[in-house]
């Protein structure tokens, strides 16, 4: 490298190390990521010859530091859309030169991709040690022509003008280096104030979200009289989307051509199949509020509906289990995984279930060592048990399984994984075998007779270049009626239409504020419904006009039948107020739990003993709190409160840690250290901290190492306003007055 440094004539060795690191790195890291698009491509271009011209022959002390800056972007944008599969935001910017942001995983694996690490550093180093060797004059040297910002704000124009002509609905990171979706999304906000401004005085009509959230049973009934089924099991698949199911790919003409999931589809072929069914955003809690509760769940990053139903018990009595459990039938819940993470152990019995079980609950061996809990073959057998169970009583029940095999790290037994080319389709094609064993002996014992049976996903982990098969769910309807019913539900759907459905079903009275049409009747409208996943707010009209709006709030119009389409004609791009008004109904829609007063305080503990394990565990699967994806507002102070009992511990005691993240990164914040915990010496802690600014999905996680078992008496989390500067400023004056008096 000394060798080549010093062939290179000096000023333009630095101009070409300059233009390696701004344009060729970035573009080869793009094609090593498989991020290649022509828009992604055009983006590294246009920012990569604004910052040539900016910086080449400007001082080190300005040059250097944007050049890391840029880099650390670079870096902190692969690993996040890696981790969770999406792009910074600039509420993020603030944790970007955290070095624990740009790890790999929460495990602190380092980076997913080192090499790419390794060309920016070893070419920033080149330009430096060029730079240095640079001759001192007396004199600064001149910078480029002001005529060459045109090549940069020339490449800008055509991506932008690119975008309009012909959008796509290619992943954000596809189409945008970080720091122009910065850039990008700054410009619309000064563009949208602007608009303000300008339509100030003109009046605007109240935000209307009737048709999003009314209760429509208006539809004919598939059904002349009330089903004949006593129960009702609700079997719940981690991540998968409707893509995998033959006859949902048929249905939209899907241009996906594997069949990862045969046998289930095999068994779609016995039920009745909605294809074009509607997923409204990630994460399983949720994916189980909306099916469960007929309720949209939250169009954003904040607070999750289910936590927030803590703190509203009247709005948690209308929800699915809690209305069947009204009604006679006894309600059960059972996961693979444990039940602490994202506080399930609280949210589901406050949903209504009589029974709430997790991964502690199996007594039947694994066949797989998984982090997240039992696989998927031995969770099924496990739950047949439960059927078994519940079959041998006299009261009607109600079973809602949740699987947790296809969820991230994704693994499967050694001959599933030979089979297969990724780990990933190797853990699909061992959850649709044992699914397929599960619905296999179920006929066979006779429960399809007197069970409606619903099988469909908490949410998807999507697939690339299949349109948008974040937001593709399918539902898979089997009843003892099942001659009656079609093969295939035409019609728009999702999972808020669940709990109105099964209600409709049994002909129970369904809560007059519940969201939703039932799957058991034939609509001659069609209907409006929303999603938001992979950070993309979409809303169907039902009219035939599909708007996807992204996080510049720039929306395009497409003419699409239903939601869920392989393709859909562009019609038109929208800002403005109309444009607006999609992400209004999207805030209007999620305050249906928490409405005006949005409860800022939350109570994680149960008092339940947990065990604990010799070693500090990983920070999700072995979180002993469910208090995750919080949203703390800005302005505010955040008030924890711990306090921890130990029961039959050794000698050592127990060392309890307790960190927080923030979109699943670690946040420092100061947290004080927590004392040993012994059996006579029980654990009590507050502390406080400040939220300057909103804090989006932000969770506690609390680990525990030692020998025995130990109590969460209290943890609970309570936000409180800031005191304005006029209120500060009075205090100190009562202060120094009271301090003055004799």
């Amino acid at each position: 490298m000394q060798a080549l440094i010093h062939r290179l004539p000096r000023p333009s060795g630095a101009l070409l190390a300059l233009a390696v690191l701004l344009l060729v790195v970035p573009m080869l890291g793009r094609y090593a990521l498989g991020w290649s698009h022509l828009y992604g491509y055009l983006s590294d271009l246009a920012l990569g010859s604004l910052l040539l011209v900016l910086l080449h022959r400007r001082s080190s002390w300005l040059a250097l530091p944007v050049l890391m800056v840029w880099a650390l972007f670079s870096l902190s944008n692969i690993e996040l859309v890696n981790a969770v599969g999406r792009m910074p935001e600039p509420s993020d910017l603030q944790y970007l030169l955290d070095p624990q942001f740009v790890s790999h995983s929460t495990q602190g694996d380092g980076l997913s991709h080192p090499y790419l690490a390794a060309m920016l550093l070893v070419s920033l180093l080149v330009y430096w040690l060029l730079r240095l060797r640079q001759p001192r004059t007396t004199t600064a040297p001149k910078p480029l022509s002001r005529r060459w910002l045109l090549l940069p704000l020339s490449l800008f124009a055509v991506h932008g003008l690119e975008q309009q002509l012909e959008p796509s609905s290619a992943d954000q990171w596809l189409q945008f280096n970080l720091s122009h979706k910065l850039l990008a999304e700054a410009t619309s906000n000064a563009q949208q104030t602007l608009v303000d401004w300008v339509e100030r005085d003109t009046p605007s009509a109240p935000v209307d979200i009737s048709a999003l959230s009314q209760l429509d049973l208006t539809g004919t009934p598939l059904l002349a009289q009330a089903g004949n089924a006593r129960n009702v099991l609700i079997i719940t698949l981690e991540g998968v989307t409707g893509a995998y199911l033959q006859g949902s790919r048929e249905a939209i003409g899907s241009s996906y051509q594997a069949d990862p999931m045969p046998r289930l589809s095999q068994w779609a072929q016995h039920g009745m199949l909605t294809y074009d069914y509607v997923l409204h955003s990630h994460q399983t809690i949720r994916g189980l509020y909306a099916m469960l509760c007929g309720d949209y769940s939250k169009l954003d990053t904040g607070t999750p509906k289910g936590l927030e139903l803590l703190n509203n018990p009247e709005r948690s009595q209308q929800c699915l289990p809690a209305q069947l459990r009204e009604r006679g039938l006894s309600t059960h819940f059972l996961q693979g995984a444990g039940l602490r993470f994202m506080a399930k152990d609280q949210i589901m019995p406050r949903m209504g279930f009589d029974h709430t079980l997790g991964r502690d609950w199996f007594r039947n061996k694994p066949y797989l060592e998984f982090p997240w809990g039992m696989d998927d073959k031995a969770y099924f057998e496990g739950a047949l048990t439960y059927v078994q169970q519940l079959r041998k009583q006299q009261q009607p029940w109600m079973l809602t399984l949740l699987t947790v095999g296809t969820h991230q790290p994704y693994s499967a037994p050694a001959n599933y994984l030979e089979r297969y080319p990724t780990a990933k389709l190797a853990a699909i094609g061992y959850l649709d075998d044992a699914i397929a064993d599960f619905l296999d002996a179920l006929k066979q014992q006779g429960v399809l007779d007197d069970t409606l049976v619903i099988v469909t996903s908490d949410e998807s982990h999507g697939l690339e270049d299949v349109r948008l098969a974040s937001a593709w769910g399918f539902n898979l309807l089997l009843a003892p009626e099942q001659e009656q019913l079609p093969k295939l539900k035409h019609g728009v759907y999702g999972h808020v239409d669940l709990t109105a459905s099964v209600l409709d079903y049994f002909a129970f009275p369904v809560p007059a504020n519940l969201t939703g049409r039932s799957l058991l009747r034939d609509y001659s409208s069609g209907r409006q419904i929303i999603s938001y996943t992979n950070g993309l707010l979409r809303l169907h009209d039902g009219q035939g006009n599909f708007t996807e709006c992204d996080f510049q709030d720039i929306c395009r119009r497409y003419a699409s039948p239903g939601f869920i389409a392989d393709k859909a004609r562009y019609v038109q791009r929208i800002s403005g107020r109309p444009a607006r008004l999609v992400s209004q109904q999207a805030a209007l829609l999620d305050q249906s739990v928490s409405g005006l007063l949005n409860a800022e305080h939350y109570q994680f503990a149960n008092a339940q003993p947990i065990s604990l394990s010799a070693e500090l565990g990983n920070d999700w699967t072995d979180n002993l709190i469910g208090a995750q994806y919080l949203s703390l507002k800005p302005a505010t102070q955040t008030t924890v409160t711990l306090k921890v009992r130990g029961i039959d511990l050794g000698e050592q005691g127990a060392r309890l840690q307790l960190k927080t993240k923030e979109y699943d990164r670690d946040v420092a914040l100061g947290i004080p250290e927590i004392p040993l915990l012994t059996s006579a010496q029980p654990v009590e802690l507050s502390f406080s901290f400040d939220n300057p600014v909103q804090r989006k999905a932000f969770s506690f996680h609390l680990l525990g190492q030692g020998e025995g078992d130990i109590e969460i008496l209290d943890f609970s989390v309570s936000s409180t306003a800031l005191p304005s500067e006029d209120e500060l400023l009075a205090t100190q004056n009562a202060n120094a007055e009271s301090d003055s008096t004799p």
